[in-house]
C-alpha cells in the first residue's frame, strides 16, 4: 500500500536539489531547445533510489531514463524530476517534481511539487485534490469573457509555431487573459485549485501530465485530448484541462 506522507517526504527532499545553481548550470542538450541538468539527472537518482527500496515490486518510468522495458499494464511510478528545466536554467522560479503512481494505465496517486513557493498539489483516485493540507475544486468559470487560459508553446516544435499561436490569439481575444508558467505540471495544478480556469499544450509526455491530470479531475475538473475525448495515459498526448465547462469550450471551439 503507498503511503502518501511517505511519497511527500521523498519528493520533498529530492527538491532541496532546485538551489543548487552550481548544478543547475551543468546543462546537457538532448534535442534543440531540449536540456537536461545535473538537477534533473540527481533528483531522479535520488527519487528512483528511495521509491525502490520502499516500494521495491514497482516498476519506475522517468523523463531521464530508459523506458523501453516498462510494462504499462502492471505499477508503474512516473516521474518528471525537473519539469521547467530551462526555467530552472534561467532561475526563473516555475520548475516542479511532478510523480504518479500508475496500475493498469490508470493513475492512482499524484504530486506536483514546486520548492521554490513550497507548495504541494496532491490527489488520489476518490480522495480529492489538495494543497498543502487544503482541499481544492476547480473554478466556477462558465464563459471564456470571465476566464484566465494558459497555454503552453510546445517550444520543441517550433515548426509549429504559427499553427499553436494562431490558436492562441483566437483564445486570447475571448477569454479574460492568457498566461505561461513554462511548466505543465504546475499549469494543470493551477487548474485544480481555480487560479486559472483552462490549460492546453500539444506534445506533452506522460510525465508532463500524469500526476496533474489526476489533481485535476480529483478537483471536479476535466482533462481532454484535442479532439475532446478523455485524455488516454499513454506516452504523448495534447493536452487540454480545465473546469467542467471551459474544458468543453477549449475542445468543441478552438482546438
Amino acid at each position: 500500500m503507498m503511503i502518501m506522507a511517505e511519497i511527500q517526504r521523498v519528493v520533498r527532499k529530492a527538491a532541496r536539489l532546485f538551489a543548487d545553481r552550481t548544478a543547475t548550470l551543468e546543462i546537457r542538450e538532448k534535442s534543440a531547445y531540449n536540456y537536461v541538468t545535473k538537477v534533473d539527472e540527481t533528483v531522479q537518482q535520488m527519487i528512483r533510489e528511495k521509491l525502490s527500496i520502499l516500494y521495491p515490486h514497482i516498476q519506475f518510468m522517468g523523463e531521464e531514463a530508459d523506458n523501453s522495458k516498462i510494462d504499462m499494464n502492471g505499477p508503474v511510478w512516473v516521474l518528471d524530476p525537473v519539469d521547467g528545466t530551462t526555467n530552472l536554467i534561467h532561475d526563473y522560479p516555475n520548475s516542479a517534481i511532478s510523480l504518479a503512481f500508475m496500475n493498469r494505465k490508470e493513475i492512482l496517486a499524484g504530486i506536483v511539487y514546486n520548492p521554490f513557493s513550497d507548495e504541494m498539489f496532491y490527489a488520489e483516485k476518490g480522495k480529492g485534490s489538495f494543497l498543502n493540507g487544503k482541499k481544492i475544486h476547480v473554478s466556477n468559470a462558465r464563459t471564456m469573457q470571465e476566464s484566465l487560459i494558459a497555454v503552453g508553446t510546445s517550444s520543441y516544435y517550433k515548426e509549429e509555431a504559427e499553427e499553436n499561436f494562431r490558436i492562441f490569439t483566437r483564445i486570447f481575444k475571448d477569454c479574460q487573459d492568457i498566461r505561461r508558467c513554462g511548466c505543465a505540471s504546475l499549469e494543470l495544478a493551477y487548474v485544480a485549485c481555480g487560479r486559472i480556469d483552462g490549460f492546453i499544450e500539444n506534445h506533452l509526455k506522460l510525465w508532463d501530465y500524469a500526476a496533474g491530470a489526476l489533481i485535476v479531475r480529483e478537483a471536479g475538473g476535466k482533462v481532454f485530448n484535442y479532439t475532446g475525448e478523455e485524455l488516454p495515459m499513454e506516452l504523448d498526448g495534447n493536452v487540454a484541462a480545465g473546469n467542467p465547462w471551459i474544458s468543453k469550450v477549449l475542445t468543441e471551439s478552438y482546438l
